[in-house]
């Protein structure tokens, strides 16, 4: 497993967390859906509001009959990198649940929250297994919602896309600069004790 030195500044957090980043370069190879399936099951383990396990795993991979649709709904800009991946696994939800007293649908306020468990939970997996993941927001939400063939009561959040690492260079010259893990602001503007402090106000 790769190791980032730049990213371990005497944080005591889990490597394998530490490891995990997002690139753009893939490789066209192709994985098999078994291979695809163990990765998503780790997302079937995530904590959820009363175990209602809303999310949902659309997946697609390349070189099947689904793959161009999926990249069709992505922006060009995610596009042209993506379609080097593996796979593309849409990551939507269930905005209501069953009462367990009625039976009857009701609302699921943490339905994205818990999404977003379980969607880290599918990344943390992969790096694990040897793949790399880039999660990304930029696609046509109202194509991907029909194309899945959605239900009304399910949005559809983000893309997991999925491969195994390529060449830098086949990037286009403006990504390659950021092709290497992101850092992270310091630990004390997003944590605080008793209250939340503007940042404006802090001494």
């Amino acid at each position: 497993m790769t190791s980032f030195p730049d990213r371990d500044t005497g944080s005591s957090v889990a490597p394998f967390i530490l490891n995990r980043w997002s690139p753009r370069a893939f490789t066209p190879d192709d994985i098999t859906r078994d291979e695809l399936l163990n990765i998503i099951d780790a997302g079937r383990w995530a904590p959820s509001a009363y175990n209602a396990q809303p999310w949902r795993f659309i997946y697609a991979r390349r070189n099947t009959p689904d793959w161009e649709r999926f990249l069709s709904w992505l922006i060009p800009f995610n596009r042209a990198w993506a379609e080097n991946a593996s796979a593309i696994v849409y990551v939507a939800s269930r905005t209501v649940t069953d009462s367990a007293r009625t039976g009857e649908p009701v609302d699921a306020p943490s339905h994205a929250f818990d999404a977003g468990a379980a969607s880290v939970l599918i990344q943390l997996q992969a790096n694990q297994n040897g793949w790399f993941t880039h999660p990304i927001s930029g696609f046509d939400k109202e194509l991907a919602h029909a194309g899945l063939e959605l239900p009304e009561d399910h949005v559809v959040h983000a893309a997991i896309v999925l491969g195994h690492r390529g060449d830098t260079n086949q990037l286009p010259e403006n990504l390659r600069d950021r092709e290497a893990p992101s850092t992270r602001v310091p630990l004390e503007t997003l944590a605080f004790e008793g209250r939340f402090i503007p940042p404006t106000s802090k001494s």
